[in-house]
């Protein structure tokens, strides 16, 4: 069932916001089950106004991190402080300020969207206008007033991810924690649900969204942290993050029969400059790095010739093209994985 928490800015550092009083801060959470190591000493802090983006795989700790911030799940250690006070378990006050989209639904199936969004308003303890001005407002924001009044069991997948989302939103949270808000949704509600969220944080309230979908962390948020294993690997903005990261040239030749190794494709001159690795189909990938290139080598003079020489040795050029740095790149150079689903 959604729930509900608040806002502020920080800091700056890799895990900070530039500058005030953060709304959400968690300070070194760690959390275990048994043996298992399901959160270790994650530290993060989020602004109003700012799109903070949880990105890695499933089993990475995102939603056990989310359930300790919105104060469902105890932590082993640290704090969760919203505003610059401490959220415990009798400060039901500042429970109030979260807004809580969790991954797996909580909505009411034999309700109406418009039931549902008034049964949780009254949770939230909205009655009369405002409670009738609030539940049209999430309808409209959610893209479902012409279906307002139809039983959410007849829902699509994304109507009812987008019904879940229009809960956690009655009461205005300052604080809002979205946890894989748009698996399994088509690529209409997925597109109205990202816009939504960055409407919320337009008007001020501080959004944590958790996914491990690249694209989309890449498309909404402010800031990132790559999180694996229970542990924070980098955190910042999308740019200083993919910074140390430099475009990559790839050439896929197929070698002639009598040099499966490609010793005669590439001219002396140049061979230094590529990186070689042979695919298990035969095929050898050639990377050039950017950084590779000067005044004096550039990627016109290299291209050329390199190609004109892999025809004249007998090789065939597949395909060319350019990996530019990104969130899988990054990921996969912090922990030598894919950011697998």
């Amino acid at each position: 069932m959604p729930t509900a928490l608040a806002p502020p800015p920080a800091s700056p550092s890799a895990a900070e916001p530039a500058a005030g009083e953060a709304a959400l801060r968690l300070r070194n959470l760690r959390k275990s089950y048994g043996d298992l190591t399901a959160v270790a000493d994650v530290s993060l802090e989020v602004a109003p106004g700012e799109i903070f983006g949880l990105l890695g795989p499933n089993g990475a700790g995102k939603s056990t991190t989310m359930m300790i911030a919105c104060g469902v799940l105890p932590a082993d250690g640290g704090t969760v402080e919203l505003s610059g006070e401490i959220l415990s378990p009798d400060r039901r006050d500042l429970r109030r300020r979260l807004g809580v989209v969790p991954q797996d639904l909580a909505i009411y199936p034999e309700l109406t969207a418009r039931q549902n969004l008034r049964f949780f308003g009254r949770l939230y303890g909205l009655g009369g206008t405002e409670l009738n001005d609030r539940v049209a407002d999430a309808l409209e924001r959610t893209g479902l007033t012409n279906r307002a009044d139809d039983r959410a069991e007849h829902y699509s997948g994304g109507m009812k991810r987008r019904l879940n989302f229009g809960c956690a939103l009655l009461h205005r949270p300052s604080v809002l924690i979205l946890d894989e808000p748009t698996v399994g949704v088509d690529p209409q509600s997925r597109a109205h649900l990202l816009s939504s969220v960055k409407d919320v944080a337009a008007e001020g309230a501080a959004v944590v969204y958790a996914s491990h979908y690249m694209e989309e962390v890449e498309e909404i948020c402010d800031r990132v942290a790559v999180i694996d294993a229970g542990r924070v690997l980098a955190a910042g903005t999308i740019p200083d993050l993919l910074a140390p990261l430099e475009s990559v040239l790839r050439l896929h030749v197929t070698p002639p029969p009598g040099d499966p190794d490609g010793a005669t494709l590439l001219p002396p001159a140049f061979a230094g400059l590529f990186d070689v690795v042979a695919q298990p189909s035969g095929v050898l990938t050639y990377a050039l790095p950017r950084s590779r290139l000067n005044r004096d080598t550039t990627l016109s003079g290299v291209l050329a010739p390199v190609l004109e020489h892999v025809k004249g040795a007998g090789g065939r050029l597949d395909a060319v093209h350019t990996d530019e740095p990104d969130l899988e790149r990054l990921f996969l150079k912090l922990t030598g994985n894919t950011l697998r689903d």
